[in-house]
């Protein structure tokens, strides 16, 4: 905020505030001071009125709260936009209250009161200079604004109620909204807003924007019908499992706040291909690029190669033949929280192979990206690389939870908390960078990137496409952040492509590599 800007908002607040004060005194006094009483003007009689309390307080108070919130903004608003926001909005709701000041004295009293036509005067001056000079904050403040409601109000909330089941109840909350279209409208209107330079096109399957829900999250194909209208550019579905699975002992969910971290333990938690196949099978489209991630089935008869083999293959089996319109599918080899993942493991090159010859016979035409776990070298984690390759793979996705207990971004104190799990968000993101960085550099014309892990802002996805990813996933940031939180990464990275003298986001891919 410039020194003329703040001296123009101090002045008006100055005279509201005055103003305002004097309205009290008024109010209290029963005077009618310096106000000339004819036809159209009464001061007294406005002041004393009816209308000018609220629950037995003087609205003119109301006024000087107001203006001191305004001098406060104006003071903070220096050198934080969260303060600006503050500003615009109180402004606005300044601005509105005066004009039902003003109905009420031109047709209810039929009367007007001078200072109060001053008061509004200044709410209306203050409100058209927040247009002009927070021109760019008013484009984006009704995202911003959601965000503060979310991290200041609602989280909160939210965090006092077991994760679990706040996750199944927004699952569910979503499944229901993506059912009216006039809710998907709003969202759209609200969320929703196409960058050019975000546009991009992989194997076919174009993508309005680089930012997907993960899998993990949708893990019963609940939200494909609205996830789009929080400004997705792309979802996955699952992990899909061909045995249904209720899900691993309790807790399948927590929250590590100081981490920036989700304890995952779901363990491909899911109703099985049959019920997700014959769901999806009924969708005639979707909003945006759907996957499906296949897994392993989580279960104990399953305790040797072959045969998790052919349990994977029975899914592809079941999507292909449902004849569901998903775009791609990804293979996730890299669970840490299913049995027997030790004992049968898709990490060793040679077991890696069997898999994916397998898959290649069945010849899926959709686009297969292998989920890649984050807690092996870069010497083990070439080596899965070179045998992918050799396959009908088209990318991986970089990548799973930390299973490092020791990690250096996990405080102690919270992990204690849990015995079984592992760790979603910011303890993914350093490690998950190191291996975008590697695949990139090793095999960036034959492999395409979704990094996955740790985004929370912009800046993150910014590091995970110079490193090397062509899209991004995420889910804690999210959780952690509202729902918001795509809308305003896609919002952020389109400004910087831009300010920066990028025409696409596909020129930054790589670049710090």
């Amino acid at each position: 905020m410039k020194i003329v800007q703040i001296f123009i908002f101090l002045i008006l607040i100055a005279i509201g505030f005055a103003d305002s004060v004097f309205l009290t005194y008024e109010h209290y006094a029963l005077t009618n001071i310096g106000c000339p009483v004819s036809p159209w003007i009464n001061c007294l009689a406005v002041t004393t009125s009816k209308y000018s309390e609220i629950f037995g307080i003087p609205l003119a108070l109301f006024g000087v709260i107001y203006y001191l919130l305004m001098g406060i903004f104006v003071y903070f608003g220096r050198t934080s936009k969260m303060f600006r926001h503050f500003f615009i909005i109180t402004s606005t709701f300044g601005a509105l209250f005066s004009v039902y000041l003003i109905f009420v004295q031109a047709v209810l009293l039929k009367v007007f009161c001078a200072y109060c036509l001053l008061s509004a005067a200044t709410s209306f001056l203050i409100f058209g200079f927040s247009l002009i000079f927070f021109e760019k904050e008013w484009k984006t403040v009704v995202l911003d604004t959601f965000g503060y409601a979310y991290t200041l109000v609602l989280r909160p909330i939210f965090w006092k109620i077991d994760a679990k089941t706040v996750h199944e109840g927004m699952t569910s909350f979503g499944e229901v909204l993506g059912r009216n279209d006039l809710i998907k409208k709003l969202f759209s209107f609200i969320f929703v807003k196409k960058h050019k330079n975000l546009k991009s096109t992989y194997h076919g399957i174009k993508f309005d924007n680089p930012v997907g829900l993960a899998a993990g999250f949708d893990y019963n194909a609940q939200i494909t019908q609205i996830s789009r209208h929080i400004d997705f550019g792309f979802q996955t579905v699952g992990t899909i499992t061909n045995i249904e699975y209720a899900g691993n002992p309790a807790p399948q969910l927590g929250r590590l706040p100081k981490s920036k971290s989700l304890l995952v333990n779901k363990g491909y938690k899911n109703k099985g291909s049959l019920v997700i196949s014959d769901k999806l099978s009924k969708f005639k489209k979707f909003d945006l690029p759907l996957g499906i991630s296949i897994g392993r089935s989580n279960n104990s008869t399953l305790d040797t190669l072959e045969s998790s083999i052919e349990d994977i293959v029975k899914s592809f089996k079941m999507f292909e033949k449902a004849n569901a319109k998903n775009s791609y599918y990804e293979l996730n080899i890299s669970c840490p929280n299913i049995i027997n993942a030790v004992h049968v493991s898709f990490y060793e090159p040679k077991n890696l192979e069997k898999l994916l010859s397998r898959v290649d016979r069945l010849r899926i035409k959709k686009p297969i990206f292998v989920k890649m776990p984050i807690d092996k070298s870069d010497r083990e984690f070439k080596k899965m690389l070179d045998v992918i390759v050799k396959h009908k793979i088209k990318g991986v996705i970089i990548g799973n939870l930390q299973t490092n207990k020791e990690h250096k971004t996990l405080v102690k104190s919270e992990v204690r908390k849990f015995k079984m799990g592992n760790f979603s968000g910011k303890p993914t993101f350093e490690d998950s960078n190191r291996l975008i960085k590697l695949a990139y550099k090793s095999y960036k014309d034959r492999l395409t990137i979704i990094g996955c892990g740790g985004v929370f802002n912009s800046d993150d996805a910014w590091i995970k496409f110079t490193n090397g990813a062509s899209l991004i996933q995420l889910i804690t940031g999210m959780i952690f952040e509202g729902p918001q939180l795509i809308a305003q990464i896609n919002r952020d990275l389109s400004e910087r492509l831009t300010k920066k003298g990028y025409k696409s986001i596909k020129e930054i891919v790589g670049t710090a590599v």
